[in-house]
């Protein structure tokens, strides 16, 4: 009986992986995800409903667009896959089934697919651009009051832990204000302080320290790699450089989420 509980979530879990690589695409660009129907960005055809099937439409059109003939690129279907089996593997690790299936676990997986879909379309659009998008943010901002509220008057949690962590939102985006008025750009920094700031709220301190950890050292290896890899080239670019093109937002959501699993997987996660 279980299985089907999990080949239902993987199929959610796609669902969401379609619309992820649709929000990835569109949050930058500032269009619609909502509203405006789905088309080929090569030749802006709507798309139809067999166009819109998660997995099973890339597999069987071969990676090409039904009208243009234009390769689709291979990430929307890996987001599909990969978005199905975290969903699978969060239900599972969280203990999930038609069993023991009650209103407290569903409100508590709702809650993660909610954090998990600011962590996809954060270090999705920072993989694809380097930037992380301010709506994203704002919406990281939104569910974690909304987690906040749910904590404090259903799980009796402490107001004083929470409200360091709004008042550092609160500073990050005061500082944010002044650096934008002063320099007129958009702060990468400011958006990886402040996801770090939700990271900690939703998945909690341990979490988050090994998250920061594994990024730097993610990140020092990146650098070195390149550093060999180049070493023979002239003009070769500095160490500053080069970390100016590090997606530090997308180390930080794949290091985040694996170590919720792992910490989902041995138990020790309290909501």
């Amino acid at each position: 009986m279980n299985i089907f509980f999990y080949i239902l979530i993987f199929i959610i879990g796609t669902l969401f992986g379609s619309f992820y690589t649709l929000a990835v695409y569109r949050i930058p660009k500032r269009q619609d995800i909502t509203h405006t129907h789905s088309y080929c960005p090569n030749c802006n055809h709507k798309l139809g409903f067999l166009d819109l099937i998660p997995i099973v439409s890339y597999i069987a059109l071969k990676g090409k667009c039904r009208y243009c003939k234009q390769k689709i690129r291979p990430r929307y279907l890996i987001f599909e896959v990969l978005s199905g089996l975290l969903f699978v593997a969060l239900a599972f690790f969280m203990k999930l089934n038609f069993e023991t299936l009650t209103i407290s676990k569903a409100i508590e997986y709702f809650i993660m697919v909610l954090y998990l879909t600011f962590i996809m379309l954060m270090l999705g659009i920072d993989k694809e651009n380097r930037k992380i998008d301010k709506l994203v943010s704002i919406y990281g901002i939104v569910i974690s009051i909304m987690y906040i509220i749910y904590l404090c008057i259903i799980g009796q949690a402490s107001i004083y832990r929470y409200g360091i962590y709004l008042i550092f939102y609160i500073i990050v985006l005061i500082l944010d204000t002044i650096t934008l008025k002063k320099f007129a750009k958009n702060s990468y920094l400011t958006g990886i302080l402040l996801t770090i700031i939700t990271m900690a709220i939703f998945t909690q301190e341990y979490i988050t320290y090994n998250t920061i950890l594994f990024t730097l050292v993610a990140s020092l290896f990146y650098i070195l790699l390149y550093k060999l890899q180049h070493i023979k080239r002239r003009g070769e670019k500095s160490e500053k450089q080069i970390a100016n093109n590090i997606s530090i937002g997308f180390f930080l959501g794949t290091f985040n989420v694996i170590m919720l699993l792992m910490v989902l997987y041995t138990n020790n996660f309290k909501y």
